[in-house]
């Protein structure tokens, strides 16, 4: 009997022992687990700053970007103003060269 006992006492021994390592085990893996998520939390904390700063500066461009835009209209505006102008110029000044020559040849 004391012998079944000395195994019994071995056996529980063993499985006390592997349960410490076991334990052992799951501590270096929940500190991994919580050193790489606080390394996620850094990286979000870091990437919301950046969206942050990029946001600001987007902000400050709107303004430029709107008078780029009405820039754009205003010239392609007087672009148009000036190829008409040029084109009525070129009618009546075709038209003043004919009328010329026509006075000049007798026609």
């Amino acid at each position: 009997m004391n012998r079944e006992i000395a195994v019994l006492a071995t056996k529980v021994d063993m499985i006390l022992d592997s349960i410490r390592r076991s334990e052992e085990k799951s501590d270096v893996s929940r500190a991994s687990v919580h050193r790489r998520m606080d390394e996620l939390v850094e990286r979000v904390g870091t990437l919301e700053n950046g969206v942050v700063s990029v946001q600001k500066d987007v902000t400050e461009m709107k303004p430029t970007i709107d008078d780029v835009r009405r820039w754009k209209l205003i010239g392609l505006g007087a672009l148009g103003v000036i190829g008409f102008g040029g084109m009525a110029m070129g009618v009546t000044f075709a038209d003043a060269i004919r009328r010329l020559g026509a006075v000049i040849l007798g026609r």
